[in-house]
Formats: C-alpha cells, sequence, structure tokens
C-alpha cells in the first residue's frame, strides 16, 4: 500500500473542496492533498447537463485567487441588462484552471483525481485499485457533504413502463441521434431550476409552447436576478433589495405576508400569478425568463409523478392521459438533499457546509480562513455557524435570520472583516465599502439597511415562533 503525509485531506474537488483549499493555500504553509472521485476537477459540475449556466453572476463563484468571467453583461436573451451567467462548460474549465495554473503550481498541493475515499485517511485509485494510506498530519476535510444532485447521477423515485421515453436533460439535447423518433410533445417533471432551465431551453431551442406539459407538484417563489448584480450601477437594486428584503422580514406579520411584501418590492418572482407558491429553494431568475416560461400552458398541478405508463400519467391524485409520443424529462432531482447541520470544526476534521446562504464558495473560503488564524475549536464554531438551507418558506426567514448572526460575528473580528473587503466571492461587501460619505442618496440606503436589519432580528424570532 503507498504511504503519503500531508497536512490536510481534502475530500472532495467540487466548487466548496477547491474555495477552501484555495484560501487555506494563501492564509498558511499548509499541505494539503485533494481526492476526487471525477475524472476533472468541478465536481457535479462535470455531470452536469450542457445547457446549465450559474444562476448568479459569475463574478460571485469559484475561488477567491481568479476570477470567475470578464465581468460582461449580457446583450441578448432572457438575462440582457445582467451580468453574465457562466455556462457549465466555462464553469469546469474554470476549476481545471485553478487546479493547473493556482494550486499545483504552489508545491504545496496534490491532486488524485479518479479515487475514492475509504475512510480513515486511506482512498483508493478506480483506475488501478491501488489504496494510499495518508498520515494527516492536522485535519480530514469533507468537502462532499454539502454536494448537490444533479438529474445524470439521479434515479427516479416513479415507475415507467415499457416503450415510454424517459431522459435527462442532458438526453434532451442528444434527440437530434434518432431522427426516426423525433418527439411530438415534450413534458417536464419537477418544479426546480432544473426544470424552469428545461422549459427555458425548449423555447429558446424552437419547441412551441403548445408542444410543452409541465408537471409541476409546488410553485416556488423565486429570487429576482437583479437584486444580485455586483456592479456600482446596481447598487439601489443590489444594496437597496437587501434593504427592502430586511424591511420586510421586520414588518410581516407571517410567512405569507412576508412574501407578499417581498413580491411588492419586485425582489421575489413567481411564475404563475394565480398560483401562491409553497416551496423556496434560492433559486435565482430574470424576469425575462419568467415571461418566457409564462408561455407554457399545459401545467399538471395534481402531486407527484407515481408512475408514467404507456398513454398516461399517474399523479398523488389523478391520472391524466399524456401522447404516446411525448418525451418525458426527468427533473425531479433535488440540488440540495436535506441534511442535519453539523459542527463545521470537530477535532480532526472539518465538514463543509454553509456558513452564508446561498454562497456555498464564499462559506468554504471563510471556513479555510477561520481555521487558518483561529485555534480554539469553540471561537471557530462560533465564527462558522451552520446556515440551515431552506426546506419551506419559512425556511427563508430563518436562514435570513443565521446570515444576519453570522455577520454580527464576523464584523466583530477586525481581521476576518478586512479579509471579506478583500474577497470578490463576498458579493456586496466591497461595494459597501466603496460608497463616498458625501453619497447622500446611498448612505441613505446603507442606513436604511442597518435599521431594518436591527428591525428584522427583532420580528423574523415572532414570525417562526407562530408557526411552532
Amino acid at each position: 500500500m503507498a504511504q503519503l503525509e500531508t497536512d490536510y485531506l481534502v475530500v472532495g474537488a467540487g466548487a466548496m473542496g477547491l474555495a477552501f483549499v484555495d484560501t487555506l493555500l494563501k492564509e498558511s504553509d499548509a499541505h494539503i492533498t485533494i481526492v476526487d472521485r471525477h475524472a476533472k476537477p468541478g465536481g457535479h459540475w462535470n455531470d452536469a447537463y450542457p445547457f446549465v449556466a450559474l444562476h448568479q453572476p459569475s463574478a460571485f463563484y469559484g475561488v477567491n485567487s481568479l476570477p470567475l468571467g470578464t465581468m460582461r453583461k449580457d446583450t441578448s436573451g432572457p438575462n440582457a441588462g445582467h451580468y453574465e451567467l457562466a455556462s457549465g462548460a466555462e464553469v469546469a474549465d474554470y476549476f481545471h484552471r485553478v487546479v493547473q495554473q493556482v494550486l499545483l503550481p504552489s508545491g504545496r498541493v496534490r491532486y488524485f483525481p479518479m479515487s475514492s475515499y475509504l475512510g480513515d485517511e486511506r482512498f483508493v485509485s478506480l483506475l488501478s485499485g491501488e489504496e494510499t494510506q495518508v498520515t494527516v498530519r492536522k485535519k480530514v476535510v469533507d468537502a462532499n457533504y454539502f454536494a448537490p444532485i444533479v438529474p445524470a447521477v439521479h434515479t427516479p423515485k416513479f415507475s415507467v413502463a415499457d416503450g415510454v421515453r424517459l431522459v435527462t436533460p442532458t438526453g434532451l439535447t442528444q434527440i437530434w441521434q434518432h431522427p426516426d423518433q423525433l418527439p411530438k410533445r415534450f413534458c417536464i417533471l419537477g418544479a426546480g431550476k432544473t426544470a424552469m432551465d428545461v422549459g427555458v431551453w425548449l423555447l429558446n431551442s424552437g419547441a412551441h409552447a403548445d408542444s410543452i406539459s409541465w408537471v409541476v407538484p409546488r410553485d416556488s417563489w423565486l429570487i429576482n436576478r437583479a437584486s444580485t448584480q455586483p456592479g456600482e450601477e446596481f447598487f439601489e437594486h443590489s444594496l437597496g433589495g437587501v434593504a427592502k428584503q430586511m424591511r420586510a422580514l421586520g414588518q410581516a406579520t407571517s410567512i405569507d405576508d412576508l412574501f407578499a411584501r417581498l413580491e411588492a418590492d419586485a425582489q421575489m418572482l413567481r411564475i404563475d400569478r394565480n398560483h401562491t407558491p409553497t416551496m423556496f429553494h434560492y433559486a435565482t431568475i430574470s424576469v425575462g425568463e419568467v415571461e418566457l416560461l409564462r408561455n407554457i400552458k399545459h401545467v399538471i398541478r395534481k402531486g407527484r409523478v407515481q408512475a408514467i405508463e404507456p398513454n398516461a400519467l399517474l399523479l398523488d391524485g389523478a391520472r391524466v392521459a399524456m401522447d404516446p409520443q411525448t418525451l418525458y424529462i426527468d427533473c425531479t432531482a433535488s440540488a440540495v438533499e436535506p441534511r442535519p447541520m453539523l459542527p463545521v470544526f470537530q477535532d480532526n476534521k472539518i465538514i463543509l457546509q454553509l456558513v452564508r446562504a446561498p454562497l456555498a464558495s464564499f462559506s468554504a473560503a471563510l471556513i479555510a480562513y477561520v481555521e487558518a488564524h483561529h485555534d480554539d475549536e469553540v471561537q471557530k464554531n462560533q465564527l462558522c455557524a451552520t446556515v440551515p438551507f431552506p426546506k419551506n418558506l419559512a425556511g427563508y426567514a430563518e436562514t435570513n435570520l443565521a446570515n444576519i448572526k453570522n455577520q454580527m460575528r464576523w464584523t466583530q473580528d477586525k481581521s476576518l472583516r478586512q479579509w471579506m473587503l478583500q474577497s470578490r466571492l463576498d458579493g456586496f461587501g466591497k461595494l459597501v465599502a466603496s460608497v463616498m460619505p458625501d453619497d447622500a442618496e446611498r448612505m441613505a440606503i446603507l442606513g436604511e439597511l442597518r435599521s431594518q436589519t436591527m428591525a428584522a432580528v427583532s420580528n423574523v424570532p415572532k414570525l417562526l415562533a407562530e408557526l411552532r
């Protein structure tokens, strides 16, 4: 059995794993070993469908040391006027460059692709079967705990009759390989962001809206992408939008009232105005995409799919007749499966999780900074309190409260506060710092943001208590 030594053994070379390694490499003299099952760095991006893209601007994603994208704005399509969203291919190439141009040239990082971690500080090559025992001088880092599940590796939870054509979004793009079996109709299964991506892709690629059916078990509230833009020209939309979100959290009398306020302030969107959403998972979308998806009129709201028959769908509450030549697209994989929140720092182990939702890359980078600059585990876990990913509408309030509490802790740590100002992954930190004292309009927005945040901290526990 091969033997090697390292300070940190990082299991997973996805966005969180690489963001952690990138920051730890800069903030310490540690030696780091990365083990990953994929053939290339990038985690789930290696398995994603061809037309996938980031939901958030490229400026907020990746690792600190290497920018993603060029800060250009899209000039066409439903994202026109907003900052670029890196495609899946661009993200995969970016993470390859992170490893090859930043991490490995340091001489302090080793990377083992096509390798599976066995536990007990051992991993095995998936190609040779050779096992390697690692002597870890400091910690094992679990970078897979929060990993998303993508359609390509998802097993449907419903039965499919013989002869029914069911594909993943990737398979949808390959129907040209069977020109004698082109579908007459399409049916999107699922209501999450993947399903929305499929709907937008079908419509932009030439499918007629009346040829598309869409099974929507639950409608979802969606973040308006205009409120996530990084440029100074979007200051009123971004920081002003956060102030409006805090105001809604501080003034809402119920969870339903909260989302009504957010929608009225254009912070939240919904595809069908006639149906009140019951789900929120941080999906981010542009107004242009929403308007495009509203063209799909045959929306089936009768629960989850239980079975697909040759001529019908069996759902929780009904049987719906379908054209036998329908092509079904499985978008039912849940990107983030519910997982219990655990302490990030556990003796000789680090479990990467969200410490600011929904920014996974920033969360991992901040955890690395805290690991490099603090010794006391209690203090480290206080600075890196895990933030729950929303399971329902109340989760939006709960998650925001956890985000606010972490932000308050971070501002009390001078060195961490300075690091955040330099971090490109921090989102709006630099935008806030750039405001000049004589800019009355923007200073007023920041003042509103501070006062409404305190109101939110006071009111959110009341909203959650009423639900319990």
